[in-house]
């Protein structure tokens, strides 16, 4: 499980501070997929950064009683000098999977297809290209809990295609925190859902529920 307790955050801008998350308690079983939606600068993005550790809460605790992954996709954690292959490697053994190293590389490989590119400086890569390297070292590791931000849209259509085929197979064996406007993936992954609004958590136990309430509250 993962519990929020009074959880703020607050980004520094030019004119002052900017308060994104105020005061969130709420807590995300691990055996309920969970969405998390909102208009654009809700906080959703920010929120799963604080689950997946990548950020840290301005006030508030974060606990987590199970393995969760990083942000699916997330592409600033991959390292521009190295190629797609050093950074796959990196990353295996700061994870601890030294011993099944060449098949997890393997893995990353294929799935990716990134071709010969793979053994190119990332700082050479598009942004689609960055994403798929991300996304396919993401499903490289076994988690509890994956967390999702807009993911399943990264790289072109047959790449979308196969994307979805493997959060299919995800959905199966972990549980998932999903922020997405796709309505489809929210029906089809999620069975409760969190919407953002003005800072504050509001808790659904449904996510068409949810969806519906969103959707009320949306200009006409």
């Amino acid at each position: 499980m993962i519990t929020l307790t009074d959880v703020h955050k607050r980004y520094q801008t030019a004119h002052g501070g900017n308060w994104v998350l105020r005061g969130l308690t709420l807590s995300f079983p691990h055996d309920r997929n969970v969405a998390v939606i909102g208009v654009n600068g809700a906080g959703k993005s920010t929120l799963i950064r604080l689950i997946g550790g990548v950020d840290t809460p301005t006030r508030g605790e974060i606990k987590r009683d199970s393995r969760v992954s990083w942000p699916i996709g997330l592409t600033g954690g991959l390292l521009d000098p190295l190629t797609g292959r050093q950074n796959a490697r990196f990353v295996c053994r700061i994870h601890g999977f030294g011993e099944d190293l060449a098949g997890k590389i393997a893995f990353v490989e294929d799935f990716s297809e990134l071709g010969k590119a793979f053994d190119d400086p990332v700082w050479t890569y598009s942004a689609g290209m960055r994403g798929r390297l991300s996304f396919s070292l993401s499903l490289a590791f076994e988690f509890d809990i994956y967390l999702v931000d807009e993911v399943i849209s990264v790289g072109d259509a047959a790449f979308r295609i196969k994307s979805r085929k493997a959060f299919d197979e995800l959905a199966k064996r972990a549980g998932m925190v999903v922020a997405s406007h796709d309505e489809s993936i929210i029906r089809n992954f999620c069975h409760a859902a969190i919407w953002l609004r003005d800072g504050q958590a509001h808790w659904f136990d449904s996510a068409a529920d949810a969806l519906a309430e969103y959707r009320k509250s949306l200009p006409a």
